[in-house]
């Protein structure tokens, strides 16, 4: 048996169609544009490109797009005065603050900072609790884009009953993707660094999530046969002949053989993530404007 390949990268275009689709409803019929800024603070190639990325979507998708730039000794209350007027500026529906910060700034506090209604990160404190407690939340984008290709594999209610293992517990994956699996009625174990005889306990899995940053740390003892794999992981793994290639954190080839369907690094769950930072903004917007029609939860 072959694994299914659930293609995240066909699945994001489909639904970057669809936002920009509800993104001309929303200027035609409420004369509503959504707004996203994205604010990055030093000059880290990787987070240049990955802003330069969000941004070039965000204006396909319709939406009014903007990029703060400031300088890498940038104060943190000169970073915190950037987010309170956005927070203030009703054309703004959605703030990301790209991370990782300078040494100077306390992640924590911007995080604070940012109205949760805007938080198109899902990372305040208070979308947190929403999630958990199963209210309408800003969900951070990678686990929402890993639950819909989950919804998609397994269609409505499939999820119900289902062994499913989060291996990594991250405030940006782990804790949000368990409670997701939680409100699909799914029985959920949250597994990390020192979780004891952990291939046992991912070879119990029908669902399993990997989200650690260790390249191909889980292998085909980890995996039961039949289980749909859902791969986060982004790693650079270096090659006896001095070249690297990109992987998740299950070996591929061998999880391939024995699960029922896995996504592929890259091309899986990568792209769902700038999608649904898009879905999140058209979210923010339509709360915003009072409108019933928002794209997620």
């Amino acid at each position: 048996m072959t694994a299914d390949i659930l293609d995240g990268k066909a699945f994001a275009l489909g639904l970057r169609g669809m936002v920009a689709q509800q993104t001309a409803q929303l200027k035609a019929r409420h004369g509503l544009v959504p707004g996203l800024t994205v604010v990055i603070v030093g000059d880290d190639p990787a987070s240049q490109i990955y802003v330069r990325n969000k941004g070039k979507v965000a204006a396909e998708m319709g939406f009014l797009s903007d990029t703060i730039r400031l300088a890498e000794d940038t104060s943190q209350e000169r970073l915190l005065d950037v987010i309170h007027g956005l927070n203030n500026d009703p054309a703004v529906h959605g703030i990301l603050v790209q991370l990782p910060v300078p040494a100077q700034i306390d992640e924590g506090a911007v995080i604070l900072a940012i109205d949760p209604n805007k938080d198109v990160d899902g990372l305040h404190p208070i979308n947190a609790g929403r999630l958990s407690s199963g209210q309408n939340a800003m969900v951070p984008c990678t686990p929402l884009g890993c639950s819909m290709l989950l919804a998609d594999r397994f269609g409505a209610g499939g999820m119900a009953g289902k062994r499913a293992v989060m291996v990594g517990r991250s405030n940006l994956v782990g804790k949000p993707m368990a409670q997701l699996l939680l409100a699909e009625h799914c029985t959920v174990t949250i597994a990390h660094s020192r979780t004891r005889d952990l291939p046992v306990l991912c070879a119990e899995a029908d669902i399993l999530v990997a989200a650690i940053g260790r390249a191909e740390m889980l292998g085909g003892d980890c995996i039961k046969p039949g289980a749909v794999v859902i791969d986060v992981g982004m790693n650079r793994l270096e090659l006896d002949d001095g070249k690297a290639r990109l992987c998740g954190d299950v070996n591929f080839d061998q999880a391939k053989e024995i699960a029922a369907a896995i996504t592929p690094v890259p091309g899986g769950v990568g792209p769902m993530t700038i999608a649904c930072l898009m879905v999140n903004t058209v979210t923010a917007a339509c709360w915003a404007g009072g409108i019933d029609g928002a794209m997620a939860n």
